[in-house]
């Protein structure tokens, strides 16, 4: 998608503090941080949110949170971490891209809003 956010940081066009990529992710820091370690996880293929995901799609993501599983150590968050994934405008998506939020570094409230 041309106007894409997440789209331009992938290709480059916008600049990003990346701390892992492959061919089929991103990872990177967010810019408004909502614990002492927030990334964005973001697959490169543009589908808007969870509810559009394909099947093979679906199997990407289980690829990638797989490999988010392995690299604990390397981002920080050995102590436990927090993932979410905003759907639509009640959930506050800002960017139509399926991303997931990765939260760590500290202890998280038990409250999720």
């Amino acid at each position: 998608m041309e106007n894409c956010l997440f789209c331009k940081i992938i290709k480059g066009e916008i600049p990003s503090s990346k701390v892992y990529e492959d061919d089929e992710m991103l990872i990177f820091k967010d810019i408004a941080p909502q614990a002492k370690i927030h990334y964005l996880l973001v697959l490169k293929e543009h589908f808007a949110n969870i509810c559009e995901m394909t099947e093979s799609q679906a199997i990407i993501l289980a690829r990638c949170l797989k490999k988010l599983s392995g690299m604990v150590d390397e981002l920080g968050l050995q102590n436990g971490f927090r993932l979410v994934s905003n759907k639509g405008a009640d959930a506050c998506q800002s960017v139509e891209h399926l991303h997931i939020h990765i939260l760590g570094g500290e202890k998280l409230s038990e409250k999720m809003a």
